[in-house]
């Protein structure tokens, strides 16, 4: 019999090795957790065997447990590395199926989709039509490869200040005599097709107190009419046009010369003053871009994935889905840094970083293995002295039995 309990308890130190070996081999995978070996003693009596002398038949090994706990979060240079710091688990997709995974270190396959090494899906709540983001489904996250379309600049801000004893310009006004206009300032304009083109606005005082012309030229053509906007005498400030916008000026495709749809321009003013001595622009926006490539990813710490591109637009392209469980020791280990659900794990909770226990995400980073190497060299140790020891009771029964053969 005491073979048989020394023999278990060799199979045990050797588990409790094994274990240890495996822990100590993952140090440096990244989002790995640590394994502990559970041990739970046998024994052989009958249910209604109540005999306070009955030995044990050994020890077994109950069950393997790893341990969630967070590891340490080292940053890289690659924006597509998260790093998870709570307990949240990244959702992927691939041939066998979901999985779930803390390993964090993700690039793009060749149609754009965003992967990890086992070329498995990272997983998005993808943009609704609104601009939120739809919690009730998931998707593959795909980087976009075809160009940011352009935007037609259609509002215009200008917010100046117009020097109050300004004198009034002698002569016609010539856009080529700076003499003929008090002051200019210029901007880029685009048009539906995405082509810049040159704006600049004309400022001119006249006779009337307090009351300027203004005159839009595009790419040195003066498109519309002649505007004219006046201040507050007791307080400096926009007076006409009241609402701050001027009359929208109309500039047909076919005179931009790029085949575009005609461009309407609304000119704001409302932030505009008279005072003092000075001319100064305090201001100067318009809504319109060319188009864009993509220069970037960024994610935020709540996983939003936004695409950056060359025209200054940033795309929402979804926010990295997480799933936690009620018993993450209860899931089954697939290799490669995953895990699947099962029924002991319960199935996942669905959620965004930065809400109730999902954990927070960090971009340009990876959550280190949380294997303490230190002890793991002690649990080395231990099983060594176990599985020695285990050998000697071998070794002693072994000695007892052949003493008991030699006797005559």
């Amino acid at each position: 019999m005491s073979f048989q309990i020394a023999l278990s308890g060799l199979n045990a130190a050797r588990s409790h090795l094994d274990v240890t070996a495996h822990n100590i081999a993952n140090v440096n995978t990244a989002g790995f957790k640590s394994s502990r070996a559970m041990f739970s003693d046998v024994f052989a009596t009958a249910s209604n065997d109540l005999s306070s002398t009955a030995s044990g038949s050994g020890v077994q090994v109950s069950s393997i447990q790893q341990k969630f706990s967070q590891g340490n979060v080292d940053f890289t240079n690659n924006n597509l590395d998260m790093a998870i710091s709570g307990e949240g688990f990244f959702v992927m997709k691939g041939r066998e199926g979901t999985v779930y995974s803390r390993a964090g270190a993700f690039s793009v396959d060749r149609e754009g989709y965003v992967v990890n090494d086992d070329q498995q899906r990272l997983q998005v709540f993808p943009v609704s039509e609104n601009g939120d983001f739809a919690t009730g489904s998931l998707s593959d996250i795909r980087l976009l490869t075809t160009e940011s379309p352009p935007q037609a600049t259609t509002d215009v801000e200008i917010g100046i200040n117009l020097p109050a004893n300004a004198p009034v310009p002698a002569g016609v006004f010539d856009a080529n005599n700076p003499s003929t206009y008090n002051h200019a300032t210029s901007m880029t304009v685009y048009d539906s097709l995405g082509t810049p083109h040159t704006a600049t606005v004309y400022f001119s005082k006249t006779s009337t107190d307090n009351a300027w012309e203004q005159r839009l030229f595009v790419d040195g053509t003066e498109r519309g009419t002649t505007q004219t906007v006046t201040f507050d005498a007791a307080t400096g400030k926009l007076a006409t046009p009241a609402a701050g916008t001027l009359p929208p000026v109309t500039i047909t495709g076919a005179d931009l010369g790029t085949g575009s749809a005609d461009m309407v321009l609304n000119f704001n003013y409302g932030e505009s003053t008279q005072y003092g001595q000075n001319f100064g622009v305090n201001s100067l926006f318009q809504d319109g871009y060319s188009t864009g490539r993509m220069t970037g990813v960024e994610v935020d710490k709540n996983g939003v994935v936004s695409a950056r591109f060359t025209n200054g637009q940033l795309k929402l392209l979804g926010q990295v889905a997480l799933a936690i469980f009620s018993n993450p020791n209860g899931m089954q280990q697939m290799g490669e840094t995953s895990w699947a659900e099962t029924f002991s794990s319960g199935g996942p909770r669905l959620g965004q970083g930065g809400s109730s226990n999902f954990g927070l995400l960090q971009a340009g980073a990876l959550e280190a293995s949380n294997v303490d190497l230190t002890e793991q060299l002690v649990e080395m140790i231990t099983a060594q002295r176990n599985f020695q020891a285990n050998a000697q009771m071998i070794s002693t029964s072994d000695q007892i039995t052949q003493t008991i053969i030699n006797m005559r």
